[in-house]
């Protein structure tokens, strides 16, 4: 399957920023303008069944993260969902992150005066974060699983002998520059708590995003609830307390729906295959890049490696590089750029050509 017919990509673009933001499918395009049209249509009763419809969307989001048996709330963003959830954890937990991680996992912490422990990042960090762990099993980990600036990627494995060692230990990850590149099983994953935004790797736009809470964590959250009486009021009497902190008013349709279409295409595109596409992607150009030496060397010793590369040339040069019709980003030392479903081997070929000329 050319997964590249289903995106309007003009031929003289070679777009490689899925991880500042993905690509919209043409049908989840289309999907939104008829929404649009229909939702404000006074003859129409959408308006009148949000709440049905969004139950499809977060059924969806079940089905396709495989969590069947958590919780899912629709949120507009990551920072929105993460922000509301460390306003519900103890305050006697210290927090461990990564240095270097996403401005949006560390100031909410700083902001909320929590105790953080840093590690440095090197090629054996799982090695670093389970020694901390070990010291300290009831500290909050809190982790991009592919990290914005290096593309550093932990697999999935790892969280789960994590939660085997140290069932103590809560797990909050951010899925924004990961999901979408494989399929997940979120039930099966170790993780406590996986929060998203939609508009990177899973092609959905801007404004929506979603939670996962595990069992586990959701006992931990309604026990600090005691004591306080669920909604009365009728359209929010199906409601439980703590569905109020992560789902407190209104929720765009057209956003979430967004979403949904997006996720329904790539279920049948199968995500098997997806992960298979981009990793013939990866496995074509991290040799070509290797042979230049433009690969981080933080990356490079790594056997697990990401879909998301930043590639060591001066961050200078990215007017010439959009010039020349490469769709990319500067971050950190390099330039940042993500291999997708949508890219091709041609786009590797021009990625190439383009890097050898100007450098």
């Amino acid at each position: 399957m050319n997964f590249r017919d289903y995106f309007n990509i003009p031929s003289d673009i070679c777009y490689l920023n899925s991880a500042g933001n993905g690509l919209l499918p043409a049908r989840s395009l289309q999907w939104r303008q008829d929404w649009q049209e229909q939702f404000f249509d006074a003859r129409e009763d959408h308006r009148d069944k949000q709440g049905e419809f969004l139950n499809t969307v977060r059924a969806k989001i079940a089905t396709y993260f495989q969590a069947a048996n958590s919780k899912v709330y629709l949120c507009p963003n990551f920072s929105f969902a993460y922000a509301s959830l460390l306003d519900r954890l103890p305050t006697d937990r210290e927090f461990l992150i990564l240095e270097g991680e996403y401005p949006s996992i560390q100031y909410p912490l700083i902001a909320r005066k929590r105790k953080i422990n840093s590690l440095a990042v090197h090629p054996e960090i799982e090695a670093s974060i389970y020694e901390a762990l070990r010291k300290n099993p009831r500290q909050v980990f809190v982790v991009s699983i592919v990290q914005y600036i290096t593309g550093l990627k932990l697999d999935i494995a790892f969280f789960q002998q994590l939660k085997r060692d140290f069932p103590e230990t809560l797990i909050i990850a951010d899925g924004s520059q990961y999901l979408g590149t494989e399929p997940f099983d979120f039930d099966a994953s170790g993780i406590d708590a996986m929060a998203s935004s939609g508009y990177k790797w899973l092609c959905s736009g801007f404004g929506n995003g979603f939670l996962l809470l595990n069992k586990n964590l959701q006992q931990l959250l309604d026990a600090n609830l005691e004591g306080i009486p669920r909604p009365t009021v009728d359209f929010w009497r199906e409601k439980e307390v703590l569905d109020t902190f992560f789902e407190p008013g209104h929720i765009d349709t057209i956003a979430q729906g967004t979403l949904l279409s997006t996720l329904s295409l790539f279920q049948e595109f199968n995500e098997t295959a997806i992960a298979e596409h981009i990793q013939a992607l990866s496995n074509s150009l991290y040799p070509q890049l290797e042979e230049r030496e433009l690969v981080l060397p933080l990356i490079s010793q790594r056997k697990n490696k990401s879909s998301l590369i930043n590639i060591q040339v001066d961050p200078n040069l990215y007017p010439e590089l959009l010039q020349a019709g490469l769709k990319c980003f500067p971050r950190g030392s390099g330039i940042r750029i993500g291999l997708h479903l949508y890219n091709n081997e041609s786009d590797i070929q021009t990625l190439i050509r383009i890097i050898d000329k100007i450098r």
